[in-house]
C-alpha cells in the first residue's frame, strides 16, 4: 500500500470518527451510527487485505489484533470504540509511510559519477558513442577531468587522480604502454587510451557488481515491533477468550482487544526511529532509514577507510626546506608562481599555501609542461624547474635526498640552474579524527580498525594517530569485503568511507556511512547513511543518535505495553467499556508517543 493510499485511509477513519459523533451530538444516533460504523468497515476492509498479502509473504501480520478488535466492534454494535482504533491504527500507518519516502527522497542517484560515452577515434575523427559500444582495440580520447570508462594501456604519458580506487589522495604518473583502470579521472593534458576491455568487463563495473551483490546478501532488518509480536498477540486473545468464556460477556473480550491494540508498537517505535533520523539529519548525516539506525545502534566494530574520511583527502604543504643560501620565502613564491601554470593537485595546494602566506606571485613565461613530471618556464626572469627529481634533474645538478616523512610527497625545485630545495606535500589527518574515535568508544565501540588502500607505512602512521585496534593497507575494493566479512564475525559492523574503492564495503557492512560532502555518489549510494558536510565527527553523532533513538524506542514499547496489559487485565475484569479502553488506549498512545520524542534531544552520555 502506498503512502497516497494510506493518507486517504486516514481521512477516511477520522471523517468517519468526526461525522459519527456530529451526529451523536446532534441527536441523529442511527446515521451516527452508520457514519462510525463505514469509517471502521473501510479501515478493517484495507488491513483485511494488508494482512493477507503479509500472511502469503510468510511474514507475522501483528496488525492481526487491531482487524479483531475492528470487527468485534462492528459485530457489537460498538461503533465509537471501533472508529477510534480505525484512528489509531491509519495514523500509525501513515507515520511510517511519511518516515520510509522521507529518507527514499533523500537519496543519491546510483553511481552518477560512471561515465557513460566516451570519444572514440575512428577514421580519423571522433566520435561520441556508449560506453557499451566500446571493444578491445578502440582508440579513446580522454580529456582532461574526466573519468576513464574502460580499462585500457596508456599511448602516452599521463597523470591519474586514482583515489577513487586506491584511496591514494596524490595523483599518479604513468608512462606510455601503462595499465589503466576505469574510474580513475585524468588530472592532466588529454591522453589516448587503447581499450583492452569491453565496459561490462572492467574495474568500475566490476566494483558497480561488488556493490549490488554485498548489498544482496545483507539479511533484512527485523522491526523491533516484531520481536514483541507473537508473545502479545497469545497473550491478548488469551486474555479476550478466557474473559468471554468465564463470564459469557462478549463485550469483555472486544473491551480486551481494543486496549491491546498494539498502538505503542506500531507508534512508539517509527516516532522514536524517525526522532532519531531527524537528529541525525541536523547534525549533517543522511540515514536512509528506521532500520539502518536501528542497525547502526547495535555496532560494536568500527571500520575505517583512510584518505578522505580519517584525513583530510587534500595535499597540503607542510615544509619547505631550502638549499643553502635560498631563502624559503623566495623558494615559496617562485615555485608557487610558476605552478600557476599547472592544473596539478599538488600544484593547486602550492599556490594557495603562497597566497595565504602573502606572496604576491608573477605570472610565468615560456611554461613547459612534462605530465606527472614537472613544469620549467621563467618566473621574474629567472629560470624556475619544479617536479620530480628526474626532471628537476634536467635542469640542474641535484645532490642526495635526504628521506622524508612516511605519507608525504616531495617536489624539486630548481631556480637559475641551481638546485633551490624542496616542498613537502601531506594529506594530513583531520583535526576532529581522535576525537571522533574517543567519542565512538564512548557509544560503545569496542574495536577501531583502519582498511585502506594506501601503502603500508603512511596507513600504520594514521592508526597509530587515532589509536586503531588494526591496521589493513594496501586493500583493494575485493581485500576490503574480505576484512568487513572476518570482523563481521565477532560483532556488528560500521564501515565509514568516501571513494568508490570504499562502496563494496560499505555494502556488505551492517551499517554503511558514506563521507559524500565531496560527491562520491557511488559509496554514497551504496551506505546506508551519508554524512552531507565535510565533518568527521558527525559519525560519532550518529552513532550517539541511533543508540538513544533505540533505547527510547524499546522504553516506549515496554511502558506502552505494560499500560496496555494494566487496562487488558481491567477489562477482562468488567471496569472498562469497549468505550473507555479505547480512550485509555489513546491516553496510552498519546504517552508513549511524547516519550518516543525524545530521541530529538541529545543524551548526557554525549556530554561525558
Amino acid at each position: 500500500m502506498d503512502e497516497d493510499a494510506k493518507q486517504r485511509l486516514l481521512i477516511a477513519a477520522g471523517t468517519g470518527l468526526a461525522l459519527g459523533l456530529t451526529l451523536r451530538l446532534a441527536g441523529l444516533p442511527t446515521l451516527s451510527s452508520l457514519a462510525l460504523g463505514a469509517g471502521t468497515a473501510i479501515i478493517l476492509g484495507a488491513l483485511l487485505v494488508q494482512i493477507a498479502r503479509s500472511l502469503a509473504r510468510r511474514d507475522f501480520a501483528l496488525d492481526i489484533v487491531a482487524a479483531l478488535a475492528m470487527g468485534g466492534a462492528l459485530a457489537l454494535g460498538e461503533w465509537l470504540a471501533g472508529a477510534v482504533v480505525a484512528l489509531m491504527f491509519a495514523g500509525g500507518q501513515v507515520l511510517e509511510a511519511r518516515a520510509s519516502a522521507r529518507a527514499r527522497r533523500e537519496m543519491t542517484a546510483l553511481l552518477a559519477r560512471q561515465p557513460r560515452t566516451a570519444m572514440r577515434q575512428q577514421g580519423g575523427a571522433l566520435q561520441e558513442v556508449p560506453i557499451e559500444a566500446i571493444r578491445p582495440g578502440d582508440r579513446l580520447l580522454i580529456r582532461k577531468g574526466e573519468v576513464l570508462p574502460v580499462d585500457g594501456a596508456l599511448e602516452g604519458p599521463a597523470l591519474l587522480d586514482e583515489a577513487a580506487l586506491t584511496g591514494e589522495p596524490l595523483p599518479v604518473a604513468h608512462q606510455a604502454g601503462d595499465a589503466a583502470r576505469s574510474g580513475a579521472t585524468n588530472a592532466g593534458e588529454s591522453l589516448v587510451l587503447l581499450a583492452t576491455r569491453p565496459a561490462a568487463e572492467s574495474t568500475y563495473a566490476a566494483i558497480v557488481r561488488m556493490v549490488e551483490g554485498a548489498a544482496a546478501a545483507k539479511p533484512p532488518m527485523a522491526r523491533l515491533a516484531e520481536r514483541w509480536s507473537v508473545g502479545f498477540l497469545a497473550l491478548t486473545l488469551a486474555l479476550a477468550g478466557g474473559a468471554w468464556l468465564l463470564t459469557g460477556d462478549p463485550a469483555r473480550a472486544l473491551a480486551v482487544l481494543v486496549v491491546a491494540t498494539p498502538c505503542p508498537l506500531l507508534l512508539a517505535v517509527p516516532v522514536a526511529l524517525v526522532a532519531g533520523m531527524n537528529r541525525a539529519a541536523r547534525a549533517g548525516v543522511l540515514v536512509k532509514s528506521g532500520a539502518a539506525l536501528e542497525r547502526l545502534a547495535g555496532i560494536s566494530t568500527l571500520v575505517l577507510d583512510k584518505t578522505g574520511t580519517l584525513t583530510e583527502g587534500r595535499p597540503r604543504l607542510v615544509a619547505i626546506e631550502p638549499a643553502p643560501g635560498v631563502e624559503a620565502a623566495e623558494l615559496l613564491r617562485l615555485a608557487a608562481a610558476l605552478d600557476q601554470a599547472s592544473g596539478h593537485a599538488l600544484a593547486e595546494a602550492l599556490v594557495a599555501a603562497a597566497r595565504e602566506a602573502g606572496h604576491v606571485l608573477p605570472m610565468p613565461e615560456a611554461v613547459r609542461e612534462a605530465p606527472g613530471a614537472g613544469l620549467a618556464g621563467v618566473v621574474a626572469g629567472q629560470a624556475v624547474a619544479i617536479g620530480t627529481r628526474g626532471f628537476v634533474a634536467d635542469h640542474a645538478p641535484l645532490p642526495d635526498a635526504p628521506a622524508h616523512e612516511p605519507g608525504s610527497a616531495a617536489v624539486t625545485v630548481a631556480i637559475a640552474g641551481r638546485h633551490a630545495g624542496r616542498l613537502l606535500f601531506q594529506d594530513r589527518l583531520r583535526p576532529d579524527a581522535p576525537a571522533m574515535i574517543a567519542a565512538a568508544r564512548r557509544a560503545g565501540i569496542s574495536r577501531v580498525v583502519l582498511l585502506s588502500g594506501d601503502a603500508e607505512a603512511p596507513a600504520r602512521l594514521v592508526g597509530h594517530q587515532v589509536g586503531a585496534d588494526a591496521v589493513f593497507a594496501d586493500h583493494d575494493p575485493a581485500r576490503k569485503l574480505a576484512v568487513i566479512e572476518s570482523e563481521r564475525r565477532s560483532g556488528r559492523v560500521l564501515m565509514v568511507g568516501d571513494g568508490v574503492n570504499d562502496a563494496p564495503a560499505l555494502a556488505m557492512a551492517d551499517v554503511g556511512i558514506a563521507m559524500a560532502a565531496r560527491g562520491q555518489a557511488a559509496s554514497g549510494e551504496a551506505a546506508d547513511a551519508v554524512v552531507l558536510v565535510d565533518r568527521l565527527d558527525r559519525v560519532a553523532t550518529a552513532l550517539f543518535a541511533a543508540r538513544r533513538a533505540r533505547r527510547i524506542a524499546a522504553q516506549s514499547v515496554a511502558v506502552g505495553i505494560g499500560l496496555s496489559v494494566l487496562g487488558m487485565l481491567a477489562a477482562a475484569a468488567g471496569t472498562l467499556t469497549p468505550v473507555q479502553g479505547a480512550l485509555i488506549q489513546e491516553a496510552i498512545d498519546v504517552a508513549v508517543v511524547l516519550n518516543a520524542l525524545r530521541a530529538l534531544t541529545p543524551g548526557r552520555e554525549e556530554t561525558a
